[in-house]
């Protein structure tokens, strides 16, 4: 009886859920208003973070910034604070370094207050083939990109769980639900991530934390230093995303509280592929798209502004 009595519960809910997000594909949901609202952004100095800081500048947002890369972030604060009445708070931070992310996170909560949206947006690539990846560059990969996430939740989930009011937000990428090749350490990192922000997103729910909202991003490469040099096979499929379309789509899905983005479409098409293609014929595909060669003009430069040698910028 039991079973039975869980089976009706769910298909009711499952239904109900359903015609939901119907009706909220053909009625966008109202966007929820971000003014006064404190947003934290982990690499802040450039690309994406820069673009996603003068977005929220603009609906009203205090802005708390966060780099490893002081001259890029203070170009950030000078820029989000042209636009008039806009409080914003610029700080030097390595998020690969567990003790200053808690250090500066205790200094933000003295200075500015609670943090109400948090965007763990701080990444960094070392494009290499995986035996050609030296152990300290694998272990900064995860350092950033993936646990700078937990030390960042730690710091600041606390105050929202007492509230029961918050965002937090997760800039993952594709390569965080497709394995890429050249991007082994990558990868791991951001399935890490992406890992992370979805079990935090169901505990959340079962411990009836329903008004601390997650956003999960998985973009596809972006025209960012981040990862010049990257090439796409068949740009009407997955094409280079232009940053200003990701900080847009990133914005709205923020805003309307939707918890999952992929860019481009295609990848959801494509991690449904995944699970039901045999490993051939997923590596077919890898080929048709080109994420084998994807890497082999690989140059880039850190988020943290650190530029790589040229001994990382060798083709793979």
């Amino acid at each position: 009886m039991d079973m039975i009595w869980d089976t009706s519960i769910f298909l009711g809910k499952f239904l109900y859920y359903f015609l939901e997000s119907v009706f909220y594909k053909i009625i966008p949901k109202k966007k929820k208003d971000v003014a006064g609202e404190t947003v934290l952004i982990t690499g802040a100095g450039s690309g994406l973070g820069r673009l996603m800081a003068i977005k929220f500048a603009s609906l009203g947002a205090i802005l708390v910034l966060w780099d490893i890369n002081e001259e890029g972030n203070m170009e950030t604060y000078r820029m989000v604070k042209e636009k008039e009445g806009v409080k914003a708070f610029a700080y030097t931070c390595d998020c690969s370094n567990r003790q200053e992310i808690y250090r500066v996170a205790d200094q933000v909560k003295k200075e500015v207050g609670d943090v109400t949206i948090l965007i763990n947006n701080a990444g960094v690539v070392t494009g290499k083939l995986f035996l050609s990846t030296p152990d300290d560059m694998v272990e900064r990969s995860f350092l950033v990109n993936a646990l700078s996430h937990v030390w960042t939740y730690k710091a600041f989930l606390p105050a929202m769980m007492k509230a029961n009011h918050g965002h937090l937000v997760c800039i993952s990428s594709t390569a965080g639900v497709v394995g890429i090749n050249g991007l082994s350490d990558y990868c791991a990192s951001k399935f890490a991530a992406f890992g992370f922000a979805e079990s935090l997103y169901i505990e959340l729910r079962v411990l009836k934390k329903s008004n601390i909202k997650t956003t999960i991003v998985c973009p596809y490469f972006i025209k960012t230093e981040m990862f010049h040099g990257c090439t796409t096979k068949y740009p009407f499929l997955l094409p280079i995303l232009e940053k200003e379309y990701v900080a847009e789509k990133v914005l709205n899905a923020i805003l309307e509280e939707q918890t999952y983005l992929m860019m481009p479409k295609f990848v959801y098409f494509a991690l449904l592929l995944k699970q039901i293609l045999s490993s051939d014929m997923l590596f077919a595909l890898i080929e048709y798209l080109g994420l084998d060669t994807c890497m082999a003009s690989f140059i880039g430069q850190s988020k943290a502004g650190e530029v790589q040698t040229e001994a990382e910028r060798k083709q793979l």
